[in-house]
């Protein structure tokens, strides 16, 4: 399966970035632009790498944008857009970017609603200490593997960096200053189908969590995909190794 876009965070803060149009979607562009901390230019604007073009007519002057190398968005015009800006739930330093690829910005804003009621506030708070914590956490537990697991489990539904929990931050400070490390982990998944959705939460969780993944060779991508993007897949038969190790099997 492959992806339409290339999801991306980028820093704008005092960066050049062109904006072209007028009227309530040029200002809400503006808007956000701003919060970002671009400078916002014109057309002629030299050092600028990206623009936003909100015109009735886009396509004249998008053609002479990209003809510069600059890459553009045209509102509401997906087939003109090299990018998009997605529905955004900002808690900050956490931002959970929602994208159609312009298709429906109707269900990103629906997506970022709900999202809205179900991310509690504390979220970024509980950033701020995982970011306070990683220099004795990297010398408490130098393997990046080994930390990466402690940090998965820490974050499971009812633990303490559950990130969708109350954010008690003395538990949080204690898991984090005395947490054990469990360095061979084995799970199978037993695979009832070859919808995604068939995955029960453990399972989902383990694949998003394992360092390798051994599978048959028709174990569909849509499956494998849900592991991380970074962990080794084997094909069976195949040992399991030091981390966690997920092996996929057919009932």
């Amino acid at each position: 399966m492959s992806l339409h876009s290339l999801p991306l965070f980028v820093r704008l803060a005092g960066r050049p970035v062109i904006l072209i149009g007028e009227g309530e979607a040029a200002e809400a562009k503006r808007r956000l632009l701003a919060r970002a901390g671009a400078t916002i230019v014109g057309e002629a604007g030299e050092a600028a790498v990206l623009a936003i073009v909100a015109l009735p007519e886009p396509d004249a002057t998008v053609a002479r944008l990209r003809a510069r190398g600059i890459l553009v968005n045209a509102v509401d015009r997906p087939d003109l857009c090299d990018f998009t800006l997605p529905a955004i739930v900002d808690r900050d330093p956490v931002i959970v970017a929602i994208g159609t690829g312009g298709v429906s910005a109707g269900l990103a804003a629906a997506l970022r609603q709900r999202l809205e009621a179900l991310l509690p506030a504390a979220m970024g708070a509980l950033a701020e200490r995982l970011f306070a914590a990683r220099g004795s956490l990297r010398r408490r537990i130098p393997d990046m593997g080994e930390r990466r697991r402690l940090l998965a489990r820490g974050m499971a539904e009812g633990q303490p960096l559950d990130p969708l929990g109350p954010g008690d931050a003395a538990a949080v400070d204690a898991y984090l200053a005395g947490a054990s490390v469990q360095s061979t982990q084995a799970v199978t998944i037993h695979l009832r189908s070859d919808d995604p959705d068939d995955l029960t939460l453990r399972d989902a969780r383990a694949l998003a969590q394992a360092d390798r993944v051994i599978h048959d060779a028709d174990v569909p991508v849509a499956i494998l995909i849900r592991a991380r993007a970074d962990a080794e897949r084997l094909l069976a038969p195949a040992e399991a190794a030091e981390g966690l190790t997920v092996r996929i099997v057919r009932v």
